[in-house]
């Protein structure tokens, strides 16, 4: 459904907010499979170590996955299984450092790679939000510096604070892909503003959703639409994240685009 109405690339998380779900490997691999669409494969740093790292990055490349999106990850007491051990052998910096050392085919001990270089292209996340916006763009010239070739936005609800990234990183001189995320109702709006660091949902943008009431999709779907119209301009793309599964609303979203 999402192929046919003119998505170009599947994002795929690796577990996020800690929820346990299926391996993103496994489903990256039938989206290959049964779709021949190349994914964007979530790698972070808290389920595998290092050893793990590297298996999992040379697996997803010998079955023909090149895009990845490296980030430290949510630790699990955020989730499902509070008890659950993280790793953390790696954070986001340390993880691109070795997939970009592998793309020049040396391993994490230094010695060349066997069977040549891998060759990923390299994204990773950054959250306008952030309550320290200046030690998160600090962080991001790290990444850069690691080998982070792409960056793909936390959502963002408002092109002031969008602009204001843009120029704050201007320097870094890299592509820049804006998450849009269409709101389903004022409750996940609170949730998103109030629960998930790095995410801000302006006032306004809440108050229009506690009088959306029971409209609540439609007029999420409504300002996902603004904001694109807003930002097309400003960035080098959008990806749109789905809240609860609800994919039709970003198919919504998208009509006026395409």
């Amino acid at each position: 459904m999402l192929l046919a109405s003119g998505v170009d690339i599947v994002n795929v998380a690796d577990a996020p907010r800690a929820m346990a779900r299926m391996s993103n490997l496994a489903f990256c691999s039938l989206l290959l499979e049964r779709y021949g669409i190349q994914p964007i494969l979530h790698v972070c740093g808290r389920d595998r170590n290092l050893l793990g790292q590297m298996a999992h990055l040379l697996g997803a490349h010998a079955i023909g996955i090149r895009n990845l999106v490296i980030i430290t990850g949510d630790p699990p007491k955020v989730g499902d299984y509070p008890e659950a051990t993280a790793v953390y052998d790696l954070d986001a910096i340390g993880l691109l450092q070795m997939a970009a050392n592998m793309n020049r085919g040396i391993d994490p001990a230094g010695k060349p790679l066997p069977g040549g270089q891998t060759s990923f292209l390299l994204a990773t996340g950054f959250e306008p939000g952030a309550a320290d916006l200046d030690k998160e763009i600090q962080r991001l010239e790290r990444k850069k510096a690691a080998g982070a070739e792409v960056v793909m936005t936390q959502p963002i609800f408002q092109t002031a604070l969008l602009e204001e990234t843009l120029r704050r990183i201007a320097h870094l001189e890299l592509p820049v892909l804006v998450g849009v995320l269409p709101l389903v109702s004022y409750k996940n709006a609170e949730f998103l503003h109030n629960e998930v660091p790095g995410i801000h949902v302006p006032e306004r943008i809440r108050a229009r959703m506690r009088t959306a009431g029971n409209e609540g999709q439609r007029v999420g779907v409504e300002l996902a639409r603004e904001l694109l119209a807003e930002c097309r301009t400003m960035a080098n793309g959008v990806y749109l994240m789905p809240s609860f599964g609800r994919y039709e609303n970003c198919l919504e979203v998208l009509e006026g685009a395409l």
